[in-house]
């Protein structure tokens, strides 16, 4: 089911060094021609580490066919396969609907919470369960309204029979702090091969809000790991350690709204950076990528 929403990622992501940004076109073992060659947008930034690069270029012998499927849909963010063709839909302003594999857009599917749907806040990311065939579950992400203010929240619910509503929903995660902006939700989540459920976070943009992405007792700036059930796992980086969330996985991140699992495992995200430092990470267990510490591009 993760093919349709990530085999371009995955297929840029094969060819790619473990980071892009950073002032040089290439370097490094496996230097490359880049996709991107025009000049940095900062010169004086440098890489961090060895081997760090602009991301590959690569070519395509793939034929691309493209077809207006539908329309019709308000602010699309999340597109799911379901068994048999048809897509599971995820609307900014709140809405999750199923688009049949001949275009026919569904009503509405009751259930779904309420969302906070300003700047970039909204219903986010939905993924199918990997026994969604046997239990009909699907997590979902999205911008919780709380009290002083909102969140990256993950949710979970069994698709009924006739697939028009959601029942026995409930929340399994929480991000915190709870901070009362409208940006950097991060929120794409993902099963990996271990199955476990990676959720992506941001660190919420304002100046004020960028230090939780270097510190473990926040869920901010972070890529998260936990059970399908939200609890953690016990093989987590940093379970145990003083002060540090369980959940955490990776940190040092700022807006990371792209993931996909390659076909040997590897665990890679696309990170929203300042103008001209996006990134594309390989994602290691317990290391940290930087923000806002050490990042590439123009505020």
């Amino acid at each position: 089911m993760q093919t349709f929403r990530t085999a371009f990622i995955s297929m840029i992501a094969l060819a790619a060094a473990t980071g892009s940004g950073g002032a040089q076109t290439s370097g490094g073992a496996g230097a490359c021609p880049p996709i991107e060659t025009r000049p940095p947008n900062v010169p004086s930034q440098r890489p961090a580490f060895p081997g760090q690069t602009r991301a590959c270029a690569i070519e395509s012998n793939v034929a691309f066919d493209v077809v207006v499927l539908t329309k019709g849909l308000e602010k699309p963010w999340a597109v799911e396969p379901l068994p048999g063709g048809d897509l599971l839909v995820t609307e900014k302003p709140g809405r999750m609907r199923i688009v049949s594999a001949n275009g026919e857009l569904g009503q509405p599917i009751a259930g779904v919470p309420a969302v906070d749907a300003r700047g970039q806040g909204g219903l986010l990311d939905v993924v199918l369960s990997p026994n969604f065939a046997a239990d009909r579950t699907i997590f979902w992400s999205y911008t919780e309204p709380r009290r002083g203010g909102n969140g990256t929240t993950v949710a979970r619910g069994v698709l009924s029979p006739d697939r028009r509503s959601l029942d026995q929903v409930r929340v399994i995660f929480r991000a915190l702090p709870t901070y009362d902006g409208d940006k950097h939700y991060g929120s794409r989540i993902a099963f990996g091969p271990d199955g476990m459920l990676y959720v992506t976070t941001g660190e919420r943009w304002d100046a004020e809000m960028r230090k939780y992405a270097q510190q473990l007792d926040s869920h901010l700036g972070k890529v998260l790991r936990i059970n399908p059930d939200g609890s953690s796992p016990k093989d987590n980086p940093f379970v145990g350690q003083p002060n540090a969330l369980p959940e955490i996985w990776t940190l040092g991140h700022r807006n990371i709204q792209a993931t996909a699992f390659d076909p040997e495992g590897q665990f890679w995200v696309v990170e929203h950076g300042a103008k001209g430092g996006d990134e594309l990470n390989l994602i290691v267990k317990g290391k940290n990528y930087g923000w806002p510490l050490v990042a590439y591009g123009e505020e």
